[in-house]
């Protein structure tokens, strides 16, 4: 079959059934987008060079398309897609055969983020609308595990309930009931390519499911089976798993790890295998590996405690507490906001900001206490808690941590005056927005890799949360902190990688411009060179956190 893509198209991925009969064809057109231009500071020959980086938020003409390429007839099958959807544009985010190569299921997003559908293509291209979700905030869970089963019935998850849930057909081309249900989420559902690499199967049995959910506690992750019944039975306990399941399916392999201790691998009997095995229970579940060193063993690492605070709005907000043995009323404060906006961190298990566990550990034997909020934006605790921020970052997520202080001082004894708050990428841009706008509530903070504006943020995330500039410059401004730079009265710290494309410098500088014209005074910036937006030398994680530590200790510390 010959395939000529349309004009200003091109073939961003094949996907191909089976048996090679059909190939659908994903296309995609870029409508002119700006790269933005990024130097590079350090170099052989001495001189500044630039890179390109990503564009900015609503900068993004992108265009999908798909054809059905028939090999038997050797033709082109059309698929009109707003038949079935409506006016677009949408985006194709992935696309997968059946077993039997019948027909193929399409994911597709539309352009402003509010609305997601799965989509049936039949062999002769006809199309039939499966799951179809919309959001007046923005849709984010929709088939991100999804497949068929043996037998050709389609399954997938998605968060249309507000909770990520399975679906199931039950009939081939049939109807779709949705498996589980209930205010917890999938985290994650264990699939394996089949012996012929045809796509995701489930990892569980034939008639059931093995999923990774929050259906015990919202900051564990649990191995529970769900069978085609919509029956849920816990297997093993977490507190923070990924599974693997061994290509025969008898074993598993599991990352569990604690709060004070890193991940480790274990190899367990997969609890749902049916196969004989020796002895009567199986063989014992055995640790592959112990990663610690020996100067890690030897210290009695904090365990975090599991608090819940009551937000001015009434609603409970999860966080991990750090204390002194011997607290002392009037002690300082230090609270830490998490990055990614949409990341979980208050987790019975070991935290992904492990450089930042460490250093809580330091401030604690300092006498500080430390907080970690999952402030509202996080993720693991459904639609609602994600939605909070819509159109206004720096609202809801904020007032969740001028609470935490607030609970500091009433409910610890923590010195009013003695709070400080740190965090990087969004826990940059939180903390600009505590010192900017709540001026007096926090004595210092450090402010990492922050976005300042989010009108030069990438258009993937930022469009979700606050639109674009274009349509909603209204959201952008009130959630921008360079637009209430003149609330700064008290000290704060800036730094940041030259080489961050990510949230880029320029972001930074313009800010810092603004604190000049503003002539404000008590703040400092710190640039390193050679770094991007997560640091890879560790000199410059040890000068980071020297440089945040210095701040804490002279302005709400002992030492002030």
């Amino acid at each position: 079959v010959s395939f000529a893509p349309p004009k200003g198209f091109r073939v961003s991925r094949l996907e191909a059934s089976d048996d090679l009969a059909r190939v659908l064809v994903l296309l995609s057109k870029s409508g002119g987008t700006t790269a933005t231009k990024m130097p590079r500071y350090l170099a052989d020959d001495g001189y500044v060079t630039t890179f390109d980086a990503r564009p900015k938020v609503g900068d993004d003409a992108f265009e999908s398309r798909v054809a059905l390429l028939d090999a038997t007839s050797g033709r082109e099958i059309e698929i009109d897609i707003e038949a079935v959807l409506g006016k677009g544009p949408f985006s194709i985010r992935s696309a997968g055969f059946a077993p039997d190569s019948s027909r193929a299921v399409l994911l597709f997003r539309a352009r402003d983020n509010k609305r997601a559908a799965l989509v049936e293509v039949a062999r002769d291209g006809g199309l039939r609308l499966l799951h179809d979700v919309e959001d007046e905030a923005w849709v984010r869970h929709v088939g991100d595990d999804r497949g068929f089963l043996a037998d050709g019935r389609f399954w997938f998850t998605s968060e249309r309930s507000g909770f990520n849930h399975l679906y199931l057909e039950r009939t081939i081309a049939g109807e779709i009931e949705q498996l589980s249900s209930g205010d917890w989420l999938i985290d994650d559902l264990i699939v394996q390519r089949n012996d012929l690499g045809a796509g995701p199967v489930p990892a569980g049995s034939s008639e059931s499911f093995l999923i990774q959910a929050t259906r015990e506690s919202p900051h564990r992750r649990d191995l529970f089976e769900i069978d085609q019944a919509g029956r849920v039975r816990k297997l093993l306990d977490g507190p923070w798993v990924s599974a693997v399941r061994s290509p025969r399916g008898r074993f598993l392999a599991l990352l569990e790890s604690t709060a004070t201790r890193p991940p480790e691998l274990r190899l367990v009997a997969n609890p749902l295998d049916a196969t004989p095995r020796w002895g009567t229970a199986g063989p014992p579940p055995v640790t592959l590996t112990d990663s610690p060193s020996p100067a890690f063993k030897s210290r009695d690492w904090i365990e975090p405690e599991f608090i819940e605070f009551e937000a001015s709005d009434g609603v409970m907000v999860p966080a991990r507490l750090y204390r002194p043995k011997d607290l002392e009323p009037g002690a300082p404060a230090v609270i830490f906001v998490h990055g990614a906006g949409y990341l979980q961190n208050v987790v019975r298990g070991w935290s992904r900001y492990y450089r930042e566990y460490l250093f809580h550990n330091l401030l604690v034997e300092r006498g500080y206490v430390v907080i970690d909020v999952d402030y509202r934006g996080s993720a693991g605790y459904g639609r609602d808690w994600r939605t909070a921020i819509y159109r206004h970052m720096g609202g809801r997520d904020l007032e969740d941590q001028v609470d935490a202080a607030n609970w500091l001082v009433a409910e610890q004894g923590v010195d009013a005056e003695r709070i400080g708050i740190y965090g990087g990428s969004y826990g940059g841009f939180i903390t600009l927005m505590a010192l900017f706008k709540h001026p007096g509530v926090f004595a210092a903070g450090a402010a990492l890799r922050p976005v300042t504006d989010w009108a030069h943020y990438n258009h993937g995330y930022t469009s979700n949360i606050l639109n674009t500039p274009q349509e909603d410059p209204e959201a952008f401004e009130r959630s921008s902190p360079i637009w209430f730079a003149e609330g700064l009265r008290d000290r704060l710290l800036i730094c940041h990688g030259l080489e961050d494309d990510n949230v880029q410098p320029q972001d930074s500088i313009r800010l810092v411009q603004r604190l000049i014209e503003l002539r404000k005074t008590g703040w400092e910036l710190a640039l390193y060179p050679a770094e991007p937006h997560g640091f890879r030398d560790a000199a410059s994680w040890a000068d980071e956190y020297q440089r945040i530590l210095d701040l804490f200790e002279g302005t709400i510390g002992k030492s002030r």
